[in-house]
């Protein structure tokens, strides 16, 4: 079985939104002090490196991460490769059939360097959210910061996404995956009144029947 591992590593290097919670990382206890166990402690935003998104960020009204279905977050994956797309239109997803793998990873690998944090993401087309909502789809991921352009302050397809009952994952590390079918693991953490959580995310590799 193979698999591979989507999540961005996450270390102090890693760029996180302007103006967003740097990621910080030390021990509380050192063995080396003499303590029994080396107990460490973090300092991050919730939507620091590969991480999912609720609808409570974007929406006051809306559902914080802890009440969302896990159903989203675990089961067949489609990898869809959109280089050097923008926008995403819905013709990178005719003729695909979201039946059996209804959430959808899109691979821009517009993202390469992830100490620094891109002035410019391609995003999705309105008509490309229709599609995709047309088709079933319960999940959007990509491997850019926000499923938005990077200046938006409304935030049209998020919105467009949650309205079509479609989760959100973003910052995904697709460079080493091949286009094609996977399970998709990617559970948030159950952090109550939060608006999004980091995930660890993974694709095993699907046998076709």
């Amino acid at each position: 079985m193979t698999i591979y591992d989507i999540s961005i590593p996450v270390t102090e290097d890693l760029a996180v939104w302007p103006g967003d919670t740097p990621f910080s990382f030390h021990l509380d206890m050192k063995i080396q002090n003499g303590e029994a166990v080396n107990v460490g402690a973090i300092t991050l935003s919730v939507h620091t490196g590969t991480h999912a998104d609720a609808p409570f960020h974007f929406s006051d009204s809306a559902a914080s991460i802890e009440a969302l279905s896990l159903e989203p977050y675990l089961g067949p994956a489609l990898v869809v490769p959109a280089i050097r797309q923008d926008p995403i239109g819905p013709e990178t997803f005719v003729g695909l059939d979201l039946s059996r793998t209804p959430r959808v990873l899109i691979k821009t690998g517009a993202w390469t360097d992830h100490r620094v944090f891109p002035q410019a993401v391609p995003t999705l087309t309105h008509a490309a959210v229709t599609l995709l909502a047309e088709r079933g789809a319960i999940l959007v991921g990509v491997d850019v910061p926000s499923v938005d352009e990077i200046d938006s302050k409304t935030l049209p397809i998020h919105h467009a996404l949650n309205d079509a009952g479609i989760r959100i994952l973003e910052s995904l590390n697709l460079s080493e995956v091949p286009a094609g079918e996977y399970e998709l693991i990617a559970l948030p953490q159950r952090i109550v009144g939060a608006d999004g959580s980091p995930v660890r995310a993974i694709l095993r590799q699907r046998t076709v029947e």
